[in-house]
């Protein structure tokens, strides 16, 4: 397994219907689960986006500054599906953005420049509810129309860039060989974090998990007692960090 799509392949072909990415925001109350097929069906539409409508080509970087939600890890793989490489917000000069409300002002200047797409973050992936600035794409409205399945036409190997050099400057094979190698939970396992997955800090919570068969419990605002409610009812067998 040397590329995400060699990942994402393995993953469909042992269990599609397994949960992959479970999410709560304790602050709103949403609660968001992906199987491994819905999950690959979200990062075809991501990728679909990215490239067919925004026309961003293997080798380009993508900025994705979202906080931890299950959309971070959609355009993680979406990003690798297309031979992305995967840029924090220290990183300098994306060719294209994915935000979050909270970091949209930050952005909003640079839309006319290089594709900025916005998330609500609001349940569902859906629109904004309030307009967003001019040249912002908000990706509640264009995701929707993207389909199912995604082929590149240009699908990138393992010796293509993964992440940026706030990741520490991974190829796709080197991402992969040292997900399989960590050590965060046994294979098929549940792993309950806090971390943004789509962050250098934390995107091991996700890459671990997928590539052995697990999956990951993602909590946002719970307090102590209601995180230890959800890793007994989620049937959690390891926590990040």
């Amino acid at each position: 397994m040397t590329t995400f799509a060699d990942v994402m392949a393995r993953q469909l072909r042992a269990d599609s219907a397994r949960p992959l990415v479970t999410f709560y925001d304790e602050a709103t109350g949403e609660r968001v689960e992906l199987s491994v097929t819905t999950y690959a069906n979200w990062v075809a539409k991501a990728a679909s986006l990215l490239t067919e409508e925004h026309e961003l080509e293997r080798g380009q970087s993508l900025c994705i500054d979202l906080p931890a939600h299950w959309l971070g890890p959609v355009f993680l793989g979406a990003a690798w599906t297309a031979g992305l490489v995967v840029t924090g917000s220290d990183d300098p000069s994306p060719d294209a953005v994915v935000c979050g409300p909270r970091t949209l002002d930050r952005w909003a200047p640079v839309a006319g420049d290089v594709p900025v797409l916005a998330c609500s973050l609001l349940p569902l992936g859906v629109r904004f509810r309030d307009p967003i600035p001019a040249d912002v794409h908000d990706v509640g409205v264009e995701v929707w129309s993207q389909p199912d399945a995604y082929t590149p036409w240009d699908p990138p190997g393992p010796d293509d860039a993964a992440t940026g050099p706030s990741y520490g400057g991974h190829t796709q094979g080197e991402l992969w060989t040292a997900a399989a190698a960590g050590s965060l939970l046994t294979d098929g396992g549940r792993l309950l974090s806090e971390a943004n997955p789509a962050s250098p800090p934390g995107v091991a919570s996700f890459t671990e998990p997928l590539v052995h068969g697990g999956s990951l419990v993602l909590v946002t605002h719970a307090a102590p007692e209601r995180l230890e409610a959800i890793f007994t009812a989620e049937r959690a067998t390891a926590r990040f960090p």
